[in-house]
């Protein structure tokens, strides 16, 4: 990766963070209802996918989305909207965090954990039968790995060299379970051999690494050749979800990753190492990401929210007259 790419991928990575910052903003006040996810401490595996990704590809996302569809170029301030559930948001309101969609950048999420998986398939076979040359992307995490969704569908993705890739996100936690006592294999991207798949196990926190094998994955499906299992390592600072007391990770082992193995700070130390440019210019750059993220959080706390009249629109499908 060139110096002016990294320093993007970084910015990128600022972003992503602070967008997340944002969204913690409204638990406490309650502007946002029910759980909500966040990926920070994971900016390295979601800013990796940005070069390799276009326009007509497809990335269905899991619960914890919201760095997969900025990495997708979903726009943040109607994203935003939706997470606070106004009626300016992606889906008016009406999906909130976990149910975030956008057709025009072929961006979805499925908040049931490891059934995205097939959607992605249908994207994939989609391409096939249009004739598309497109990729379809499924997101999930250690835990959705050990579902019969991710088995069923990258069997089929291989029977049928579909071009899928499986983006493993491997935080070590599947919710409150270590990846160490549910899953045999000392890796997951070691299952690829056994559905024809191209695999490889990266270091979450390397964007340049993300990056690099990435494209690998994506043009090894794209060539039409099967499909692709690529597993990020990394690990996510908050809880499963916010109010989570999160009592089953070692304080020690959190508070080590958070210090020593966090990507923004050693994703900056590699830039200011390789001296591509200095530390006040960084400074500058996080401080204009910092105040867009702050000023649009003002606009959409701001926005309305829906009309309670419209509240059972969408819920019932009709069908044709008799």
């Amino acid at each position: 990766m060139d110096g002016p790419t990294l320093v993007q991928r970084y910015l990128d990575m600022v972003r992503m963070r602070r967008f997340e910052e944002a969204c913690l903003a409204g638990v406490p006040t309650r502007e946002i209802h029910g759980e909500l996810h966040t990926g920070i401490g994971q900016e390295a595996v979601a800013a990796g996918l940005i070069g390799a990704l276009r326009p007509d590809d497809a990335l269905v996302s899991t619960h914890r989305s919201h760095l997969h569809a900025l990495a997708k170029g979903v726009e943040a301030r109607p994203m935003l909207a939706e997470i606070y559930e106004r009626a300016t948001g992606l889906c008016g309101g009406f999906g909130g965090h976990m149910h975030l969609f956008d057709q025009d950048r072929r961006f979805s999420t499925t908040g049931i954990v490891g059934a995205n998986l097939p959607v992605a398939l249908g994207h994939a076979w989609a391409a096939r039968l249009e004739g598309r040359d497109s990729v379809a992307v499924g997101v999930t995490g250690d835990g959705g790995a050990n579902t019969g969704g991710f088995h069923e569908t990258l069997n089929m993705a291989g029977a049928w060299k579909l071009p899928l890739v499986v983006l493993i996100e491997n935080n070590e936690w599947a919710i409150s379970v270590p990846f160490t006592d549910s899953t045999a294999t000392p890796t997951l991207a070691e299952r690829a051999t056994a559905y024809g798949a191209w695999g490889r196990r990266v270091d979450g926190l390397d964007v340049e690494a993300v990056d690099e094998a990435f494209a690998e994955a994506v043009a090894h499906a794209r060539a039409g050749n099967g499909p692709a299992i690529l597993e990020a390592t990394c690990y996510r600072f908050r809880g499963h979800f916010e109010g989570d007391l999160d009592l089953y990770r070692p304080a020690a082992e959190k508070d080590h990753r958070r210090q020593e193995r966090d990507p923004l700070p050693l994703t900056r130390a590699r830039i200011l190492g390789r001296g591509l440019t200095t530390e006040d210019h960084l400074d500058a750059r996080e401080t204009a990401v910092a105040d867009g993220i702050t000023a649009l959080l003002a606009e959409v706390r701001a926005d309305p929210l829906p009309d309670p009249a419209t509240a059972r629109d969408h819920v019932f499908a009709k069908g044709p007259r008799a």
